[in-house]
């Protein structure tokens, strides 16, 4: 499994920021190799990536999702991919976004690819395609507020 963290600090309010990350269907716009995510409901995603030439489908589904905090998925087919991302309030107009993404290099190219931290590489400058995004926006294009409880585990948390 290769995992990948990445931070941006945007200069916009942090329910802004959220706000701004939970219309997945504008993924597109900021992280490189998307070519869409279909939304089909409130927790379940559809993924089309192009990533290095390599073409591939995956369906999603948010694990826990917290207004203002964190929203957390995984894959259900296709790739094996989980990823988490918060946010943390700086001040009245700042916040940090931090990205962590688990998934499983398939075949020569991913495997160097992630050898070679090029996906280490890849999500920074995606934070800062979404920095630009937001910024430049000053506003977020949609909204969904809702809270997914996550799931206990096997202590029962």
């Amino acid at each position: 499994m290769s995992s990948v963290k990445s931070d941006v600090d945007v200069n916009v309010p942090i329910s802004v920021a959220y706000n701004q990350w939970t219309q997945f269907e504008s993924f597109p716009q900021f992280l490189s190799g998307i070519e869409s995510i279909t939304q089909i409901d409130d927790t379940h995603l559809h993924w089309k990536v192009s990533i290095a030439g390599i073409k591939r489908e995956f369906d999603a589904v948010v694990t826990e999702q917290i207004p203002d905090d964190r929203i957390a998925w995984n894959s259900t087919s296709g790739e094996d991919h989980a990823g988490v991302v918060t946010f943390h309030r700086l001040s009245d107009d700042q916040t940090r976004i931090s990205v962590q993404l688990d998934w499983k290099p398939e075949g020569i190219v991913e495997k160097i690819g992630s050898l070679l931290q090029v996906d280490d590489i890849q999500i920074d400058h995606d934070l800062r395609k979404f920095k630009d995004l937001i910024e430049s926006n000053g506003f977020e294009t949609g909204a969904w507020r809702g809270t997914v409880d996550r799931e206990p585990d096997a202590t029962g948390r």
